[in-house]
């Protein structure tokens, strides 16, 4: 393979490797949990246990055996503060010493604002058999770095969008026993782009970018179990092996590099989001007050491999731990028209030290959340709720390279750090019967 048609395949696997590393990683960096309103006022404890449509996406043994209708529809606007900050990281052309990179060395609030939506419908076939439908978006979020940022060659703008459709399932096997099972179709949508540095540090840099999308499918299963004093939940859901198709752009390449600008049209990469097992309870205290807990394992080891398909057909290693989350909460009665409630969760990242990319800066973090519901009549019910999200401080140090394998390998030697993260949730919704 010639230097003028190596260097552009390795660009595609470089940027392909960025792409499946921003869409996993943000579904346990920044998780939208954002299912339900209800449930993001108690920290999200306890869904997989709850009852009726809001809780269709956690487990769809949640509505077997409702007697209505119903429908539910919540957005959440998610509002994340931090810094991204350069602590000595150089890149190192061939043929010179090594050098600090030039531009902002404090990148401010990279992780763009958003809006996110999600709803859910369900309805009784039977008084044992019901039929419901969630969508919602798990792995949505922008990062977006300035030109002149010190992590530009990592990462400059990121776009990732999802849309999860589960058709569900739910049936009464006994008085105590449910069961339910979902079909969970998924659509991705992405962008992301990132300098590339010519060889003389005097030029300006030049620019890739690939865009793509696809269509994966996975399922869920789940299963309650009730009393008068308690009701479990379990469920499994099912790792996702998506498949996406894109189109690469390199320019801004000059000198010995500016054969390397093309456009390159069909780059495909293939890669597994984690299943997730999810235990909850929610317990009866007095008439007036429940307790829930939830716990969530995350089998991100499957997020082992990006493998890349013609025309680069090799794999890229990537060395994700398995993570959890834990959350506990309440819900009091105030008024048989009011409830308020609370919560707090913990998470764990998957991410590893000596492996943290600019594009997605993670940490272990805690969440605080309250909220309450107001039922407006018989048939509809409002739902608020906000959350505080704490991020602990931590490195941001994977070290990557440009034009990997050729004369001009140029290294990125990170040394980063994630200072003063935080985020604010805020979310509203409704609901009605039928």
């Amino acid at each position: 393979m010639t230097m003028r048609t190596k260097a552009p395949l390795l660009a595609v696997s470089a940027l392909v490797s960025a792409f499946g590393f921003a869409s996993t990683a943000y579904a346990d960096a920044f998780y939208l949990q954002a299912q339900s309103a209800r449930g993001a006022g108690r920290a999200f404890s306890g869904e997989a246990a709850d009852t009726g449509a809001e809780s269709l996406w956690w487990n769809p043994a949640a509505i077997a055996g409702i007697r209505d209708g119903s429908a539910t529809l919540s957005a959440s606007a998610i509002l994340p503060k931090g810094d991204v900050v350069d602590t000595g990281t150089r890149i190192c052309r061939p043929g010179q010493a090594c050098t600090t990179i030039s531009g902002q060395s404090n990148s401010s609030d990279p992780i763009n604002k958003g809006i996110v939506p999600s709803g859910a419908i369900a309805y009784p076939l039977t008084d044992r058999i019901a039929v419901g439908l969630a969508v919602t978006s798990p792995f949505s979020f922008t990062t977006n770095y300035d030109a002149d940022s010190w992590a530009r060659y990592s990462a400059d703008k990121t776009r990732l969008r999802t849309i999860d459709i589960q058709p569900s399932v739910g049936v009464v096997v006994t008085d105590w026993l449910r069961v339910g099972g979902a079909l969970n179709v998924e659509y991705t949508d992405a962008s992301l782009s990132n300098a590339l540095p010519n060889l003389l540090a005097s030029l300006p840099d030049g620019h890739q970018e690939l865009s793509g999308d696809g269509w994966d499918l996975g399922w869920t299963a789940g299963v309650q179990l009730h009393n008068d004093f308690a009701t479990v939940g379990v469920t499994y859901k099912s790792s996702i092996r998506h498949h996406l198709k894109g189109d690469l752009v390199v320019s801004g390449l000059v000198g010995s590099l500016a054969s390397q600008n093309t456009t390159v049209s069909g780059a495909k990469a293939s890669f597994n989001t984690p299943g997730q097992v999810i235990v909850a309870g929610r317990f009866r205290g007095t008439d007036k007050l429940t307790l829930n807990a939830q716990v969530v394992a995350y089998s991100w080891n499957k997020f082992d491999t990006i493998d890349l398909g013609a025309p680069l057909n090799t794999a890229i290693p990537e060395n994700y731990k398995d993570s959890w989350s834990l959350a506990g909460g309440l819900d009091y009665d105030v008024t048989p028209k009011l409830t308020v409630r609370g919560g707090v969760q913990r998470t764990k990242s998957p991410t590893q030290d000596g492996q943290r990319d600019a594009r997605v800066p993670d940490a272990d973090r805690w969440t605080y959340a309250a909220g309450g519901s107001y039922q407006l009549s018989r048939r509809i019910a409002l739902d608020a709720a906000a959350q505080y999200v704490d991020f602990e401080n931590t490195t941001i140090d994977r070290v990557t390279a440009a034009y990997v394998g050729s004369l001009a390998q140029t290294n990125i030697l990170t040394s980063g750090a994630l200072r003063n993260a935080s985020a604010v949730v805020l979310s509203l919704g409704g609901r009605v019967s039928f």
